[in-house]
């Protein structure tokens, strides 16, 4: 299948357009209730503890059954975990929806609706990162990654936006914009024709929750990629101090974080609408390592800067190159995992996308409060250019790589 014949296949995938149109509409639904539900609890407690809490009520669950939920999505039909999933969330919604228009929901309410959410998301994201090769040929798997990057950046954009408008109209809308969002979704998830499913046989127990685990550690390329990602991410998270730059360095206010919170995004949109008609074959180690580069030097940049206009091309740097090396890194991933270790594999691999989120935002505050923001920025930015420099020497085979698909059966042997 010619390049060509691949991208023209991903736009005329009906299923896989239904997909990427529910994932639009799922994140964004998310990116909303990130905002109500924060606000809400703020507004109820007066807390900054108690708001902590609502981020620790989504991460428990991550990370107490992203294991179990990879082996769920090898076993079960993923397309009806993914459905499932979000009517569950919209339930939850509903609930906060009711809660809010009676005047019954107190914090409480909050931290469980929170905490059912974050173990449906975990169950939800592995089945449906492993959905994506059920649907299309190998070849297409590229595009089909800038196509998935181009919807998450796209509810980033407006998922944030819509939510501070509709709160500042109330609650109530918050939640009924998300519950609306939410059940389209899976309408269009339900309608989705699944045309391959290799499901998982083998006896249920520890071994197999681990086999995913097992599966990534024995093969370099998989395991290079998803280990790059998780401390790439975790020293080079500026856009947890964007509030302190907004206020204290540049000193914009409101208006000039909401740009700040939006560049990232509006860059990594651009660069994967670019990546859906362009192919990077034949220089993927290049282009991969060479992404990393610009998101460390744009971070760099970003931190002395003190000039919104500059700040600001710097994010839009540091979303475009960082799209890049997610469309590598998630087509590698599911290019070379077999398709019954799909849902395994991709768990391991949001585990690891989590854990470097969560704890690159707690890594860059405590950088921060020992030596303030700029430096931390500074140093989470070369601390970033060490990481690819150190991947490029430890994982020589992802520096020269060519292609997506690499044949390591002379090192590894698939786990039964």
């Amino acid at each position: 299948m010619t390049d060509l014949h691949a991208r023209s296949s991903v736009r005329r995938n009906s299923s896989f357009m239904r997909l990427w149109t529910a994932r639009i509409f799922s994140t964004t639904a998310f990116q909303m209730l990130s905002i109500v539900i924060g606000w809400q609890m703020y507004a109820l407690t007066g807390s900054a503890f108690q708001l902590g809490l609502v981020g620790l009520a989504q991460f428990l669950p991550m990370l107490l059954l992203t294991l179990p939920a990879g082996h769920v999505a090898d076993r079960f039909d993923r397309r009806t975990i993914v459905y499932l999933c979000q009517l569950i969330e919209a339930v939850v919604v509903a609930l906060l929806l009711l809660g809010s228009l009676q005047h019954w929901l107190d914090p409480l309410h909050i931290l469980l609706g929170a905490a059912v959410l974050g173990a449906c998301r975990t169950f939800e994201a592995p089945a449906s990162a492993a959905l994506v090769p059920d649907l299309v040929e190998k070849e297409q798997l590229p595009y089909a990654a800038a196509w998935s990057a181009s919807a998450g950046q796209t509810a980033m954009i407006v998922g944030p936006a819509l939510g501070g408008v509709l709160v500042a109209l109330g609650t109530a809308y918050a939640y009924g914009a998300s519950l609306a969002a939410l059940l389209l979704s899976a309408v269009l998830v339900f309608l989705v024709q699944v045309v391959r499913f290799v499901k998982k046989s083998d006896a249920v127990g520890m071994d197999s929750f681990l086999s995913g685990l097992r599966f990534v550690f024995k093969r370099k390329i998989i395991l290079g990629t998803i280990s790059l990602d998780l401390f790439a991410v975790l020293l080079g998270g500026a856009t947890a101090l964007l509030p302190i730059f907004a206020d204290d360095v540049l000193r914009t206010g409101p208006w000039g974080l909401g740009l700040l919170r939006a560049a990232p995004a509006v860059g990594a949109l651009a660069v994967s609408v670019i990546l859906t008609r362009v192919s990077m074959q034949n220089s993927l180690g290049k282009m991969l390592f060479g992404s990393l580069v610009v998101f460390a030097l744009a971070t760099v940049l970003f931190g002395v800067s003190t000039n919104l206009w500059l700040s600001l091309f710097a994010l839009l740097l540091i979303g475009a190159s960082d799209v890049v090396s997610v469309v590598i890194r998630s087509t590698l991933v599911q290019i070379n995992t077999p398709q019954d270790m799909q849902g395994r594999v991709n768990a391991v691999n949001s585990l690891f996308i989590g854990t470097s989120n969560q704890l690159g935002e707690f890594e860059s505050g405590t950088l921060a409060g020992l030596f303030g923001a700029v430096p931390a920025t500074v140093i989470g930015g070369m601390g970033t250019l060490a990481v690819a420099v150190i991947w490029m020497f430890l994982f020589p085979m992802l520096r020269d790589l060519k292609t997506y698909e690499i044949d390591e059966r002379s090192t590894a042997r698939k786990p039964v």
